[in-house]
């Protein structure tokens, strides 16, 4: 019996995804970078084909102002080398206008015929400070006026931030049906709880211990009922699995053999979502950890010292991480995105260990958005006006 209700109560299968290190973040030693894991065209499209071929079925495309890639441009160019990998964009709200952010949304999901998700974030532009308020309006308003987008004939909006009447949804009309792609969401304030309670479809959640993960699925559930809603929940977390224990352990040691406490703390502090509240829970878990820095048996939170956001590791034997996630599973965790460090050995790692063992399946076809042959819509094999 899950933790609470799920929109995916009935199946046993799980969406898997791997992580694209668009914003400088592979490393083979935590702190330490080498120009060959910089975030280049070739290195980090060449692990969103690898984690294709191996059978993940999602890929996070994270945004961040950092040396690396533009994660709407990213994902275009590797629609056409992907052939059944979902990719999550992640959508800093008000970048770009609603209008032609949900324009560009809907040409990415007809060149992927149905194989985009949605990440929404809500911080900080680069250079700017806003009240955690005023972020969320936005991000409000924006989810509002991408889903009238994707279930109406007209976009009619009047909010606090945009304001748009009588306009046509013939180019902003997507290839998934049913309300469009999948949007995912993670944040920790009220006013996050609210917007992904009434909007959102999969609340994503960093690595904390079981007891506390069961209380914020809690909490959105409680948010999501007052709309009638029910949502799937997902884990981002990072893996490291070996054949045995002892090596999976001395791996995460070595990762941060040679890492400089001071180098750390920049590397952290120079992200967009540094001062959130769920990274000062990240942060929490390291305080409460053992001197390995275990909050749980094979929760390991060394990560966290060289990262912002995701801060933790699952660490063991292949059984070991097979059970931890067999756990998550029976709480109601229906999506999880792992990572490691360097990604694309340990994309392969996971892949060809744990992988195989997993009854996978992709949440946008689970929840009868992706159509089973092109629609007919402006962009598909509607009628042309």
């Amino acid at each position: 019996m899950s933790i609470v209700p799920v929109k995916s109560a009935d199946t046993n299968a799980v969406e898997v995804a791997w992580f694209a290190p668009l914003c400088s973040d592979d490393y083979r030693h935590l702190g330490v970078p080498e120009g060959d894991l910089r975030s280049s065209w070739e290195s980090t499209s060449k692990i969103v084909q690898t984690a294709d071929k191996l059978g993940f079925r999602n890929i996070l495309c994270p945004s961040s102002y950092q040396v690396g890639q533009d994660t709407l441009t990213f994902v275009a160019g590797n629609a056409p080398l992907t052939e059944n990998i979902n990719m999550l964009a992640a959508v800093r709200c008000g970048e770009v206008q609603p209008i032609m952010l949900a324009r560009t949304i809907a040409t990415l999901d007809h060149m992927m015929k149905g194989r985009l998700t949605i990440n929404i974030i809500s911080s900080d532009f680069p250079g700017q400070k806003e009240e955690s308020i005023y972020r969320y309006q936005r991000s409000r308003e924006v989810v509002e006026i991408l889903k009238q987008a994707w279930t109406q004939d007209e976009i009619n909006f009047q909010g606090e931030i945009y304001n748009f009447s009588g306009l046509t949804t013939d180019p902003v009309k997507p290839y998934q049906q049913n309300g469009g792609p999948l949007m995912y969401f993670g944040g920790y304030s009220p006013a996050a709880l609210d917007l992904c309670g009434e909007h959102c479809d999969v609340y994503l959640m960093w690595p904390e211990k079981k007891q506390e993960l069961a209380e914020r699925m809690k909490a959105v559930h409680k948010q999501a009922e007052k709309y009638n809603r029910l949502l799937d929940y997902g884990l981002r977390m990072h893996v490291i699995v070996r054949d045995t224990e002892a090596e999976a352990k001395e791996y995460a040691r070595e990762l941060v053999s040679k890492l400089d406490d001071e180098q750390g703390r920049i590397i952290r502090e120079r992200a967009l979502d540094s001062s959130s509240l769920g990274v000062s829970h990240q942060a929490k878990n390291r305080e409460l950890a053992d001197l390995e820095g275990y909050i749980e048996p094979h929760l390991w939170t060394g990560v966290g010292r060289a990262r912002s956001g995701c801060g933790a590791a699952l660490v063991g034997s292949t059984d070991q991480v097979l059970s931890e996630i067999e756990e998550y599973k029976k709480m109601g965790i229906r999506a999880f995105i792992f990572s490691g460090y360097p990604h694309l050995d340990e994309c392969e790692s996971f892949g060809k260990r744990v992988l195989p063992q997993l009854e996978t399946c992709s949440l946008p076809e689970l929840h009868g958005r992706r159509p089973a042959s092109t629609p007919a819509t402006p962009l598909g094999n509607g009628v042309r006006k």
